[in-house]
């Protein structure tokens, strides 16, 4: 039986995230990049991590291991304008958003200064703010400071997508679900673990050849996640 045609009230959180995103549609050039990982190793990996340290460590927390990472050695992908100087000022300190679908709607809270930190660090810091978003108990700080998000869709089926980064972020990447793949191995099948990378961001930041060297460099990290262990 259908349902009869009617309105839905916007939340405050729905009306919020419409005014940001066509924001940053309207302010941005966008640029769209995307990748294959193998990431065998990063499966098996976390799970061996996890037992060594006790502590949890999630596909997520690699990747935003890969991101901080990746952005020390690109820092023109956090780069802000600045028309006085007419320069690009470099943060000193790289500021990590992940999306999260909390009760309250979507929020984007933030790992602040994560390119100073271990994965190690960096695990505990995204699952104590993911705890506390669901919890409804995040603070304004905890949102401040994004130069870069990631948003994940793969617990939902979703193959890869690009999502929209917030006006305060140069760009977002988005990442689907670990597929299992039949590639060539040394001309004989095997299969592999695969995960698509993609990267959408502001093309005044960083031209195609710096936003692909940056979307590269994650998946290098991801398919050869031991190296995130090690200190900066």
């Amino acid at each position: 039986m259908e349902k009869e045609a009617g309105h839905l009230p916007l939340t405050r959180i729905q009306k919020l995230i419409g005014r940001t995103m066509l924001e940053a549609k309207q302010t941005k050039a966008f640029g769209y990049y995307s990748v294959w990982a193998d990431v065998t190793e990063m499966v098996s990996m976390r799970k061996e991590y996890s037992r060594q340290t006790g502590i949890r460590l999630t596909t997520n927390d690699l990747v935003l291991c890969a991101m901080a990472r990746a952005a020390a050695a690109y820092p023109q992908v956090c780069a802000k304008p600045n028309l006085e100087t007419e320069e690009w000022e470099v943060p000193e300190r790289i500021g990590l958003g992940f999306a999260v679908a909390a009760p309250q709607g979507l929020v984007v809270p933030v790992i602040q200064d994560a390119g100073r930190m271990t994965l190690t660090e960096i695990a505990q810091a995204s699952d104590a703010l993911l705890r506390r978003a669901r919890a409804n108990q995040l603070t304004p700080d905890d949102f401040d400071g994004a130069t870069l998000v990631l948003s994940g869709l793969g617990m939902y089926g979703i193959e890869w997508f690009y999502a929209i980064a917030p006006p305060s972020a140069n760009g977002i990447v988005s990442i689907g679900y670990i597929a299992d793949e039949v590639v060539p191995d040394e001309g004989t099948p095997a299969i592999r673990k695969q995960l698509n990378v993609s990267l959408a961001i502001d093309q005044c930041a960083a031209d195609e050849a710096t936003a692909a060297s940056f979307l590269r460099r994650i998946a290098d990290f991801l398919e050869d996640p031991w190296t995130l262990t090690k200190t900066n």
